[in-house]
């Protein structure tokens, strides 16, 4: 493997300022390696070598032309295949869609280009976002670099895996329920949600309007801190847009890492987020590092979110409805592929019955009917308001224990990465493994996955940071020494190792 792909992304931002490579090199570098591995990993839908290449080319002529660029100008970046590329296939790893090429950018899209970042190619991931272990993909399940033979988390497995075993030192991805997050927690990278609002969502495909959050991973906080500066910010198409400016999320990461102290900082361990059905090894390595804090100056005091047992619940209330709501559009008429009939009158009906059946995997199919039924007349307050109060309580408790402490800390998932097939054939079993990270999305408050520690199994564990909604800076700061109280845990990834054609 090129020496070049194992620097983290600022690293190789300051070789291509010093004129040490170009980004033609760099890219080319990425794409050999993708070309080398990826059908071990599969974490690529659609490879653009055309078009990444033209991008570094284009930043290597500026740069020598003396202009201004931004840091990660020539950077190459991979992205989930949710977000939309003007003439680059977006599938969402669903049939339905077929060989769609967006005619438009998603505004994330459009600052990774202004910036001059190479796109690579889009990344594997669950159908539509659903799932948690990217193995409902129409393209085939991507595989964990650590270990092949199991899941790379879900729904942005593809991204996670991408970034994992050095193909792109970027990625973005899209949390709902942790679909950054946990993919990064079995992964061994830095994985982030932002703050609901703070980055747009104009052009990534809907799948929980009031949830989906588009974020970062990376190898290290800075670099996820440096990528969330760039996409984040406020975009009139985007109505839940906040109308902020953005933190100087890098700034304070290189300050914090330089100072290493914790004094004053107060630390809150979630009392509903460990203990019975959290992994061993998940629970020693999360106290390990609760302790590390502690001897670094934060005061750590144990805090209850009472509702957050209903969290799980409510979750998989409200997001089937949004989902249900959000895919009508997807009927053989307005998007993707059409399949008609092959028996009986072409009517519009039956056309919509007959793509949807070929068209959805049997994920999305679930949460659709699940959505119609609690939005049905009879059920709605039942179910779906219901849902939307518990949620409201569950954003008061968090209001509550922000008033108290600075960042809330928490296992990232119950158990490390499990091996395929082991909980397909039981949905709920899968819906349990994201207990640990729904509730920020149902809060709309960032937080990241910082690696942590190598299981006793040899894989990656991750240690959760949450902060109150528009303290992406304090969690920023929060990751970072975490970080550097911890082990190289990216570093330890057996991919880096792999030999390749």
């Amino acid at each position: 493997m090129n020496e070049l792909l194992k620097k983290s992304a600022l690293e190789l931002a300051d070789m291509l300022a010093d004129g040490q490579i170009t980004s033609v090199e760099l890219t080319q570098a990425c794409l050999d390696r993708i070309d080398a591995i990826d059908d071990r990993v599969n974490a690529f839908i659609t490879v653009d070598r055309e078009g990444a290449l033209a991008t570094a080319a284009d930043v290597d002529a500026r740069r020598a032309a003396g202009q201004t660029l931004h840091r990660l100008a020539g950077v190459p970046i991979a992205v989930k295949d949710n977000v939309v590329t003007r003439g680059l296939r977006t599938t969402c790893a669903s049939r339905i869609l077929g060989d769609w090429e967006p005619p438009y950018d998603a505004t994330v899209t459009t600052k990774i280009k202004e910036a001059g970042l190479p796109i690579v190619g889009k990344t594997n991931m669950d159908e539509f976002a659903m799932g948690s272990s990217t193995e409902h993909s129409a393209f085939g399940a991507t595989k964990n670099p650590w270990d092949t033979e199991r899941i790379p988390g879900g729904s942005g497995g593809g991204s996670a895996a991408a970034v994992a075993a050095y193909m792109v030192p970027l990625a973005l991805g899209s949390d709902t329920g942790g679909s950054i997050r946990q993919p990064a927690f079995v992964t061994g990278t830095v994985g982030a949600k932002p703050t609901y609002g703070a980055v747009s969502r104009f052009g990534l495909v809907a799948m929980a309007s009031s949830l989906d959050q588009i974020g970062p991973v990376t190898r290290t906080v800075a670099d996820a801190a440096a990528l969330t500066e760039l996409i984040g910010g406020f975009d009139p198409n985007d109505s839940t847009s906040l109308n902020e400016p953005v933190p100087a999320l890098t700034q304070a990461v290189e300050s914090v890492a330089a100072q290493g102290s914790m004094k004053g900082l107060k630390v809150g361990v979630v009392k509903e987020l460990s203990g019975e059905g959290y992994q061993k090894d998940v629970i020693d390595a999360f106290n390990a590092t609760v302790e590390k804090l502690r001897e670094a100056g934060a005061e750590i005091v144990e805090v209850s979110c009472p509702h957050l047992e209903y969290s799980l619940g409510a979750y998989y209330l409200i997001m089937p409805a949004e989902v249900s709501s959000n895919l009508a559009r997807f009927d053989g008429m307005r998007y993707g592929i059409r399949v008609e009939p092959t028996e009986g009158p072409v009517t519009a009906e039956r056309v919509m019955a007959a793509t949807r059946e070929a068209g959805f995997g049997d994920e999305v199919k679930r949460r659709i009917i699940l959505g119609t039924h609690v939005l049905s007349a009879g059920y709605y307050d039942a179910y779906y308001g219901s849902a939307q109060k518990v949620r409201t309580l569950i954003q008061r408790d968090f209001d509550e224990v922000f008033s108290q402490v600075d960042v809330l800390v928490s296992p990232t998932a119950p158990e490390t990465a499990f091996r395929f097939g082991e909980k397909t054939a039981d949905p709920l079993a899968m819906y349990l493994y994201d207990v640990a990270t729904i509730p920020a999305n149902l809060a709309g408050i960032p937080g990241v996955n910082v690696p942590n520690a190598v299981s006793s199994e040899g894989l990656p564990i991750g240690f959760q940071v949450l902060a109150p909604a528009r303290g992406d800076l304090v969690m920023y700061k929060v990751a970072s020494l975490v970080e550097a109280l911890s082990d190289d845990v990216a570093g330890q990834c057996p991919a880096a190792n792999w030999e390749e054609k």
